[in-house]
């Protein structure tokens, strides 16, 4: 089945080995583990390891040999977005360079405090946006919908050591208690982000092709955007190099209240910074249901 069941790659042992080589030895050291440990997942994350070949081979149309060889890459490149956003959270910032292609829209928004919604993806590193946000005034208008329940505790344990986060997290949940947290943000005219990727089993979905096949994408994120009157922006935070960032800030162009219309600019969206930055699509499961 196609659609995401929750769970995302990573542990909290995990994330504070390499803390503590962070801490201990530096951040070149916990790049070179990453040698390892993306080979690991290479041989033994069998069901990621498919959907990684599928999106090179069958998507991007790679041969058979270099698709293994991007697949690897891919782990390598994830795994240091994971190590980024570790030191980032830690408060070491100085470490990172960023710049910023169409962040002015974001300011407007939060100038003008008359709300909007992004809509990121499961490419590159949204995670870090928001202590790039931190810099600018009225950072804490800016509200982060989760849907990744795994992650939680690693997000908590990540919080405990954070010395200052302003965004604003809303959580799924089961009960739907998230629907009206996100209507009270948008009531106080504040910015909500959500990820357009992956949706839970039973939840409505709309279909739209994304790199030339059919796939399923969570039907609320686009009917909100595509009725709400605030502006719409697809965000995305790309690594680029060891050290530097890249965000991407575009407005999205959709016929009013017509949610199709919307998510086939988001694949678009998608679509283009893919074709920069292939290694950073990190959705590893069977995202287009295709895979035999």
């Amino acid at each position: 089945m196609s659609q995401w069941d929750g769970k995302s790659r990573g542990a909290v042992l995990g994330y504070k080995i390499f803390i503590f080589l962070i801490k201990n030895v530096g951040l070149r050291a916990a790049y070179f583990l990453l040698y390892f440990v993306a080979f690991y997942f290479l041989l033994f994350s069998w069901q990621g390891t498919k959907a990684s070949f599928y999106y090179f081979h069958n998507r991007l149309g790679f041969s058979t040999l270099r698709s293994i060889g991007k697949i690897y890459k891919s782990y390598f490149v994830f795994g240091q977005t994971i190590i980024d956003k570790i030191v980032i959270s830690s408060g070491i910032k100085n470490k990172f360079t960023y710049e910023h292609d169409g962040g002015e829209a974001i300011v407007q928004l939060l100038k003008e405090k008359k709300g909007g919604i992004l809509i990121s993806a499961h490419v590159g590193n949204f995670e870090i946006a928001d202590y790039f946000f931190n810099e600018l005034e009225n950072s804490s208008q800016i509200n982060l919908v989760a849907t990744d329940r795994e992650h939680r505790a690693i997000k908590e344990y990540l919080e405990s050591m954070s010395l200052k986060n302003n965004l604003k997290f809303i959580v799924v949940n089961e009960d739907l208690s998230h629907i009206f947290e996100i209507n009270n943000a948008l009531s106080n005219n504040e910015l909500v982000c959500f990820t357009g990727d992956r949706y839970f089993e039973g939840n409505k979905v709309l279909t739209e092709t994304l790199l030339g096949k059919k796939a399923k994408f969570p039907a609320g994120t686009f009917l909100l955007g595509s009725r709400i009157n605030v502006p719409v922006l697809f965000v995305y935070v790309m690594k680029e190099t060891s050290k530097h960032y890249h965000l991407y800030t575009r407005k999205a162009n959709f016929k009013n209240r017509d949610a199709q219309d919307l998510l086939k600019s988001y694949t678009k969206s998608v679509e283009w910074i893919l074709k920069k930055y292939p290694y950073q699509w990190f959705n590893y499961f069977d995202f287009w249901n295709d895979i035999k």
